[in-house]
């Protein structure tokens, strides 16, 4: 991990860095006097367009007493492009355009390559960020694509408990594989949400073999998260990462 910029402001360090040739960000309590739990933070990538909303939800595991972390995706803003995974998504798009539910195999082809290129970075990232004399664990995943985080749960034993928003398409594969995640889970399901099969976002959720897992059903489409949802989201790393 090299740092590449760091900056104060109301009591949070932000670093940025390159893990290996992946950017990302850190941020991190400035009066911590001993190492402090971690949040990853998972988005749906472009880190810059979604610095703002980051930062919100950085702030606010700062606020716990917790560091918080993320990195961008592969193909992701200023990465090189994956042309097999732009196609996939051009194709999804046309489906959903169209009013029509993207295949199976469209799903597979745009969503497997990414879990299985950015599963590997998240795990190298948490091995330098736990070097670090600031970081001791434990860490908790928050967010982002969710068959990212599925995997990520279900293949990393260093991580303690996710939150995971069902936004995005999720192959069949992934469903199988959540039968593996076993850590607590906050669930976060948008009803009303287009763009999103809620059937198959439940059946995710059914399929998870966690004994604690709770999904937070609110109405309202994608982008109307209501604030209580990210409060509570928070208080579900407070109870599980101290």
């Amino acid at each position: 991990m090299h740092f590449t910029s760091e900056r104060h402001d109301d009591g949070v360090i932000e670093r940025e860095f390159l893990s290996g040739d992946v950017p990302g960000i850190l941020w991190t309590p400035a009066s911590a006097s001993e190492p402090v739990p971690l949040v990853l933070l998972g988005h749906p990538g472009g880190l810059r367009r979604m610095y703002p909303r980051l930062l919100a939800r950085a702030r606010r595991s700062v606020a716990s007493g917790f560091a918080a972390a993320t990195i961008e995706l592969p193909g992701g803003g200023d990465r090189p492009a994956l042309p097999d995974l732009e196609q996939a998504r051009a194709e999804l798009r046309r489906a959903v355009a169209a009013g029509e539910r993207p295949t199976d195999e469209v799903i597979d082809r745009l969503v497997l390559p990414l879990v299985d290129r950015a599963v590997p970075e998240w795990q190298a990232l948490l091995d330098a960020l736990l070097e670090l004399p600031a970081i001791g664990g434990p860490v908790g995943y928050s967010g982002g694509i969710i068959a990212i985080g599925v995997r990520l749960a279900a293949m990393e034993p260093r991580i303690a408990a996710a939150g995971l928003f069902a936004g995005s398409f999720v192959p069949r594969a992934i469903i199988e594989q959540a039968r593996e995640v076993t850590i607590p889970l906050h669930v976060l399901l948008q009803w009303d949400d287009v763009d999103n099969d809620r059937q198959l976002a439940l059946d995710l959720f059914d399929a998870f073999g966690s004994t604690e897992k709770t999904l937070h059903a609110n109405m309202g489409g994608h982008t109307g998260v209501p604030q209580f949802a990210g409060e509570d989201a928070a208080v579900f790393f407070e109870r599980h990462l101290r």
